[in-house]
């Protein structure tokens, strides 16, 4: 019996016999030859198939196959420099598992909505893999970088009793007669983990409902949210530099391929280096009003305002202390300015916007308090929060980076869409 392999380490068994479990993603025909490409979800192969070794019938089988059929090809692994993978398949059996009917996706142009229809069908081609496996490497960059500096992970809880920044984009559920919400952010308790453990991290899905209609927004989407104790804003920011710069380089180094398929220009990610530029709030408003923007010191940015702060620079730019006013209410503020919360975002170049938010946490328990009482928040909902203050509080900071909006960036993808694998959008529940 042969041995099963997968695609990724077929160059590890050239001159041997192996079997491919997969699916039929193209074929061409040359008289007594089939060149079928099978792919398997970790590459693709070209498996030549003579009839004179397979016999008439699997042979004239391969021929009216449709495409997406799975099959068992087994065969001898022989070298082949023309190949993406360095070798092909020479096959000697051929087994039809399952017929597949017409395929929808065909290599004509489909517009978008047909496409997010099929959104199941579409993970199977070149570019949704690309994007996928970039977006998977992005996770486990950031997981190993946390863990590498000590931090912990520790998973927040989905359904919350009250909301982190505010009512207005929660989406809101029974819980057994109360009102619970899903949750906005897992930053409320990580701050109570950070207590415990120094230094820890969740990662998993956050809800907004923002009735928004635009490439940089997703009614569902993952963050990584740290959060430390015993450091303030500037160590925050050495911080998210030091992990961005880690992930890209990580990308750099282990999914060059897959950039290359997205046609990613990689040599403006080659230019994400420390020191990341930095720009106070008030110096942002100057500069944007010097472009002639429209805009007012007091004012939030969004995203036409990010992309012109970020457009002169190769780097991430790391703008810091806005407003308290346009901040959450748990952020602390600047005691040499007190109209100034200690809040930094990360706005990407080439126009990505706020890949990451973070800020120094409010310490101090009658501030924290008052901060609470001026969003007209629920005190009952907030005492544990408050309890965090009240037994051995801590200066502590913490940041979210959201993923989708981080592998648009590193991808050069134009929209959030292509970043996850099943999206939820305003009008986009299906599939």
């Amino acid at each position: 019996m042969t041995e099963w392999v997968r695609i990724e380490r077929i160059r590890e068994h050239v001159g041997r016999e192996v079997t491919l479990k997969g699916w039929l993603a193209n074929r061409r025909s040359s008289g007594k030859i089939h060149f079928l490409q099978v792919r398997d979800g970790s590459g693709t192969l070209q498996c030549v198939m003579e009839r004179k070794t397979v016999g008439d019938e699997p042979f004239a089988r391969a021929d009216t196959l449709p495409l997406e059929s799975s099959v068992v090809v087994t065969g001898s692994v022989r070298e082949d420099a023309r190949s993406p993978m360095g070798c092909e398949l020479s096959v000697t059996a051929f087994e039809v598992v399952a017929v597949a009917q017409d395929y929808p996706i065909g290599k004509k142009e489909h517009g978008t909505d047909f496409l997010m229809d099929h959104r199941h069908l579409w993970l199977r081609s070149r570019r949704q893999h690309a994007a996928l496996r970039v977006r998977a490497e992005i996770v486990r960059a950031i997981r190993d970088h946390l863990d590498a500096q000590g931090f912990l992970l520790v998973d927040a809880p989905l359904l919350t009793p009250a909301a982190c920044e505010g009512t207005s984009t929660l989406f809101e559920t029974d819980y057994f007669g109360d009102k619970a919400y899903l949750s906005q952010s897992g930053q409320l308790y990580m701050e109570a983990a950070a207590m415990a453990f120094g230094r820890v991290y969740c990662f998993g899905p956050t809800f907004r409902a923002e009735k928004s209609k635009t490439r940089r927004h997703l009614t569902e989407f993952w963050m990584v949210e740290p959060e430390m104790a015993y450091v303030d804003l500037d160590g925050d920011m050495e911080i998210i530099e030091d992990l961005i710069v880690a992930v890209v380089a990580r990308v750099l180094d282990r999914r060059r391929e897959e950039l290359k398929v997205l046609e990613r220009d990689v040599s403006k990610l080659e230019a994400v280096r420390k020191p990341f530029p930095r720009m106070s709030y008030t110096d942002a408003v100057a500069t944007l009003q010097a472009k002639g923007a429209a805009v007012s010191w007091g004012d939030d940015f969004g995203g036409d305002e990010e992309t012109v702060l970020a457009s002169v620079h190769e780097a991430p730019l790391m703008v810091h202390r806005y407003p308290a006013d346009v901040k959450a209410f748990y952020m602390k503020r600047d005691p040499q300015d007190p109209r100034l919360a200690l809040a930094v975002d990360v706005l990407a170049p080439e126009g990505y916007g706020e890949i990451v938010g973070g800020s120094q946490r409010e310490d101090d328990l009658a501030a924290l308090e008052a901060a609470l009482d001026r969003h007209k928040l629920p005190r009952a909902a907030f005492e544990w929060y408050l309890d965090l203050r009240r037994y051995g509080s801590v200066p502590h900071s913490g940041f979210g980076i959201g993923i989708e909006r981080t592998v648009a960036w590193i991808c050069g993808l134009p929209h959030l869409r292509e970043t996850i694998p099943f999206p939820r959008l305003l009008s986009r529940i299906y599939p």
